[in-house]
């Protein structure tokens, strides 16, 4: 072996912190609007879908799209979404009927 042989541990690199000072859950920097959106969701009636100006989204949709998906499945809502170049719109699908008729 040579001179420069290490002994002992290395210094860590990243900084430690207590686990009870580590953020729980997915509350990023779409909290607001994603709790806004999941709200009005809850009051759309059948058939309706909320028109959101892309304008008003504090990200851009393709990233407010997969956070209102991933928050969507939290809550076990079936959420569809469409764009076009001035709105996202965002709906609730009607449940599935699993029954079967036979």
């Amino acid at each position: 072996m040579g001179d420069h042989e290490e002994t002992g541990p290395k210094p860590m690199r990243f900084e430690s912190i207590l686990q009870a000072h580590v953020p729980k859950g997915r509350e990023g920097k779409h909290k607001k609007i994603i709790t806004q959106l999941l709200s009005d969701i809850g009051h759309l009636p059948e058939g309706s879908a909320l028109k959101i100006p892309l304008v008003e989204l504090p990200d851009s949709k393709e990233n407010i799209r997969s956070a209102l998906s991933r928050a969507g499945r939290q809550k076990n809502l079936d959420l569809a979404t469409s764009s076009n170049e001035h709105h996202l719109f965002v709906w609730k699908n009607p449940p599935r009927d699993t029954s079967t008729d036979d």
